[in-house]
């Protein structure tokens, strides 16, 4: 079958043969009044014909947005790999997904340059992006779960508690975990959520609201600086009031060991970068405490101040699994309440099901509260 050639290549090839037909048409035209037909001269029609020859093609255009989609395909791909000096992978992993607008944005580019290989090439960047977060695009959840939990930052600045505990009990929740409680707030939070739940634990600034009885509840050191070992070489430093819980849930089941943390807070600094050390030692901690857990059905709730794609959680996702990712819908973004850019608020679970996962509605915190369905 003979190839038709597209409507460039077809423009380009009539102009070459104008060009050509100069010569002729000058020939013929040096015998009229003045010379009225005479065309360009010879060196200007080799010239034009040169440019037309030497226009790239197809597959030579847009070659730098070409080299931007395999850029982009093998950040994605490679992010691991990328170093944490300044904290520069955990920055570029807690917004990895974001890193899919790009591809419509080189699209345009390459569409706007008839560029065939910069097309072809944002294959791999595409390709990337639905293996790591193709499968957030499906709604997993499924009906019934045996136990409802629900996990919120209540955030310390929350200029209405008393409204967001109204909000968090008629949710439903069997398991209630807050994180950032103030002590001032502490009161409002047990009067307002001490009908709903008969059960309760407040270690620092973080709590557990039960329908089910607990026990056997201690403190989880995931502060640096002043607990442990440390702590004895600052007698005097101030103590950080914990911010991180283990409790023993009983269930008709069997029991369930509860985790809830809040851990340090990012910061990102002029001459330091992302600095995550507080909250990559309250992670490898955490980490540690839930190894050591000899109850086989495990759920960790919390403010991770992170998402699950950040090398400092390896040590909590290798042991559990995000309920978001085993049975939710979208990516659950939380923070900022605002306008959600991240998923840091966590539903990790260990000898569960999880049956399904969502976020609630806004409150009066900067993190939207999320919750999920469990099963046995």
């Amino acid at each position: 079958m003979r190839e038709v050639p597209d409507a460039r290549q077809q423009v380009e090839a009539e102009e070459l043969a104008e060009i050509l037909d100069t010569g002729d048409t000058r020939q013929s035209g040096q015998g009229g009044q003045g010379g009225a037909g005479r065309r360009d001269p010879g060196s200007a029609r080799i010239l034009r014909a040169i440019r037309v020859l030497s226009r790239p093609g197809p597959w030579k255009r847009g070659l730098v947005f070409a080299a931007l989609a395999l850029l982009l395909g093998l950040l994605m791909l490679l992010h691991a790999k990328i170093t944490d000096r300044g904290g520069l992978g955990s920055l570029v992993e807690t917004f990895l997904p974001w890193f899919g607008l790009f591809i419509p944005v080189i699209l345009a580019g390459a569409l706007w340059r008839r560029s065939a290989s910069a097309v072809v090439a944002l294959l791999v960047p595409a390709m990337v992006w639905l293996s790591l977060f193709g499968g957030l695009l499906f709604d997993k959840s499924q009906s019934g779960g045996d136990l409802t939990v629900v996990s919120h930052n209540v955030n310390a600045e929350n200029p209405d508690p008393a409204g967001t505990a109204r909000d968090l009990a008629a949710s439903g929740a069997d398991l209630l975990a807050l994180e950032e409680m103030t002590p001032q707030a502490k009161g409002t939070y047990e009067r307002k959520l001490g009908k709903a739940y008969r059960y309760h634990t407040v270690q620092g600034t973080v709590g557990l609201w039960s329908k089910l009885p607990l026990s056997d509840t201690r403190p989880v050191n995931v502060v640096r600086g002043n607990y442990g070992p440390l702590a004895k070489t600052r007698p005097d430093a101030p103590q950080d009031p914990p911010r991180a819980l283990r409790t023993t849930v009983a269930t008709d089941q069997g029991p369930l060991a509860v985790y809830v943390a809040h851990l340090g807070s990012v910061r990102v600094f002029p001459r330091n970068g992302f600095w995550t050390d507080s909250r990559d030692f309250g992670a490898d901690a955490l980490a540690k405490a839930v190894a050591a857990e000899q109850i086989e059905r495990v759920v960790v709730l919390g403010d991770m101040n992170g998402t699950t794609d950040d090398r400092a959680f390896d040590g909590l996702t290798s042991q559990l699994h995000s309920a978001r990712e085993a049975a939710g819908d979208g990516f659950g973004f939380t923070w900022p309440a605002s306008f959600p850019m991240a998923r840091i608020d966590q539903i990790l679970v260990r000898g569960v099901e999880p049956k399904s996962s969502w976020v609630l509605p806004a409150t009066g915190s900067d993190h939207l509260p999320v919750a999920a369905g469990i099963s046995w």
